[in-house]
């Protein structure tokens, strides 16, 4: 609460103008019955009919104040509302993008993006309805009973009656209704994670042909949520009956009392007709508040789960020295016995790893699937944090050198291409925000991507649809790598990046690549033993060990993973000539 308190004090006028101009159309509206009374008793009673129309005028500037004080206020209470919103969304944009890897992980895109944009939503549509009702309605319905007991004090002794009754109902259904409504707003978060799985995954889906399977797994989240919804509507929906019920006692009980008062001449018809709009009027106003209540408790659901979001801090944060130097002698990288783990895993992805990169070397990775190759070079840009010993560049200690300063050294080329919406320059400048056409065009030329870029006929202005959808994958793989390349990077790390590509193809990239990247410490994560062959170190990983390192010569004759990977990968008569040689 205190966090969204800040928001609101963001805005104070509006935020307080909006309750302030409710309570001003409610205070009109509560002389509406004493205006009706005085036409009936004065202008019907006495058939003065100038009176009538005078009176008449006097509830139409009433109408008109009071319509322009609503106005008024919900303008104000939607601006404070939307306010609030923008800048807890823009914050929570903000600080989901502090938080490492780890965290990301352990909560999922999806819980994120549904606390974004649902969550908050409705945040602000509950701060929206509370500054416009949470002093109107209760001012009402209080209101009316007091202007209830000013007109006749033994005539009103049913508000006395029924308004304690009608909070007892209220305030029951909400006691038992709320946890309900929490129950539906989780299974509504699953029905929206089914969905986007779906949406995402559609051409997997179709692949496999699994339409029906699927569709009826989302029949039974969304029927399980109408069951819910069901369930907590009918116990709502004794609200409106039981409330009018007791209303329309009331309203019995004051016909009935007011009646016999007509009748002895303590009472006037006008008199009656007023306590009777004054009951409609505590009817209406406990029907809203209701409502508000539902709704408040469904948003302070989803301002707990934006908090936890709030509340959750970075494992890496981004203070720490800057990066070293190149320096010739010293390696730009080195792993000292790293061990890691992924958060609530069982066991060690990566264990005791030991290795040193030197300046302008290229390094190439290899291991079967899941062998942990992608582990370890995301601890080189400290995405994770290792479980023990240490990962140094340039001589230092990654925890102790920040965060921005590490990644501004390294040109990462991630497993599955991923370009944004926007120009083929905008994605190229994500590398270097200064490049120039010469720059981006060379990085282009050693990624293979030139010849189809000069083939769209628009350059740099090459529009690039959301994810590269007008791409193919070995076009965006070779994009992304030209971004990497764009930025000049001390190390570049190419994580399994050309996997889309045809054998022709990634040998033009790999030796243009060794050609361009002299300077660079290279990464090369691979599955093909024809893209690392010729690195200066091989580093062989088998179930997160490294099981041998060394050239690719070496490696044939001492590490036996390898060669069974390259003999996989060759026919028997390369195998042959090999063991002749």
């Amino acid at each position: 609460m205190r966090r969204l308190l800040k928001y609101l004090k963001k805005h104070p006028v509006v935020t307080v103008l909006a309750p302030l101009f409710k309570m001003l159309e409610a205070s009109f509206e509560l002389f509406v019955p004493l205006v009706v009374a005085r036409m009936i008793d004065v202008g019907i009673g006495r058939q003065r009919s100038a009176y009538l129309w005078q009176m008449g005028g006097i509830l139409i500037l009433l109408g008109i104040v009071g319509f322009g004080f609503s106005v008024t206020a919900q303008y104000f209470a939607a601006k404070s509302a939307v306010s609030a919103g923008m800048a807890m969304r823009n914050d929570l944009f903000a600080h989901i993008n502090t938080l490492s890897y780890k965290e990301i992980d352990t909560v999922g895109t999806s819980t994120l993006i549904n606390r974004m944009t649902n969550d908050i939503n409705q945040v602000q549509n509950g701060i929206n309805m509370f500054l416009r009702l949470f002093l109107r309605s209760p001012f009402v319905v209080f209101g009316a009973m007091i202007m209830a007991f000013t007109v006749e004090v033994k005539a009103a002794l049913p508000f006395a009656a029924a308004i304690p009754l009608l909070l007892v109902v209220v305030f029951a259904i909400l006691l038992v209704s709320m946890p309900l409504y929490r129950k539906v707003q989780k299974q509504v978060d699953k029905v929206l994670l089914s969905t986007r799985e779906n949406l995402l995954g559609i051409r997997v889906v179709r692949a496999f042909n699994h339409q029906d399977s699927e569709m009826e797994h989302f029949r039974q989240e969304s029927g399980s949520l109408f069951q819910k919804q069901i369930h907590v509507g009918k116990i709502s929906a004794l609200l409106n009956p039981l409330t009018y019920v007791i209303i329309n006692l009331g309203i019995i009980a004051i016909l009935w009392s007011g009646g016999r008062q007509v009748n002895i001449g303590s009472l006037t018809q006008g008199q009656v007709i007023a306590l009777i709009n004054y009951m409609s009027q505590i009817l209406a106003e406990l029907i809203k508040l209701a409502n508000l209540i539902i709704l408040l408790s469904k948003s302070m659901a989803s301002l707990n789960r934006v908090n936890q979001i709030f509340d959750m801090h970075p494992s890496i944060d981004g203070a720490g020295l800057p990066l070293p130097a190149v320096i010739e002698s010293v390696p730009a990288v080195r792993f000292k016995d790293v061990s890691f783990r992924y958060a609530d895993a069982g066991k060690e992805t990566l264990s005791g790893l030991n290795f040193t990169a030197m300046p302008g070397q290229t390094i190439g990775i290899i291991g079967g699937t899941g062998s942990g190759k992608t582990s370890l070079v995301n601890l080189i840009p400290r995405f994770y944090d290792v479980s023990e010993g240490k990962v140094l560049l340039n001589g230092q200690d990654v925890k102790a050198s920040a965060p921005a300063s590490i990644r501004s050294h390294i040109g990462l080329v991630p497993q599955k291409a991923q370009l944004f919406k926007g120009t083929l320059r905008e994605n190229m400048q994500w590398g270097e925000p200064d490049a120039s056409e010469e720059d981006i065009y060379h990085a282009l030329d050693t990624a293979q991507a030139r010849e189809f870029v000069d083939s769209r006929q628009k350059g740099l202005e090459l529009m690039i649809e959301q994810d590269g959808g007008n791409l193919s994958g070995g076009q965006k793989q070779r994009l992304t790598i030209a971004r990497a390349l764009v930025r000049r990077p001390g190390i570049l790390i190419l994580d399994d990046s050309a996997s889309a590509l045809d054998f022709a193809t990634d040998a033009k990239l790999r030796s243009a690549i060794r050609q361009d990247t002299r300077q660079m410490t290279v990464f090369l994560v691979s599955q093909r033993v024809s893209a690392i062959k010729n690195a200066d170190q091989i580093i062989v990983l088998d179930d997160g060990h490294i099981a041998g390192t060394g050239t690719h010569d070496v490696l044939l004759d001492t590490c036996a993973v390898y060669k069974e990977i390259y003999e996989s990968q060759i026919s028997g008569q390369e195998v042959a000539h090999h063991a002749d040689a």
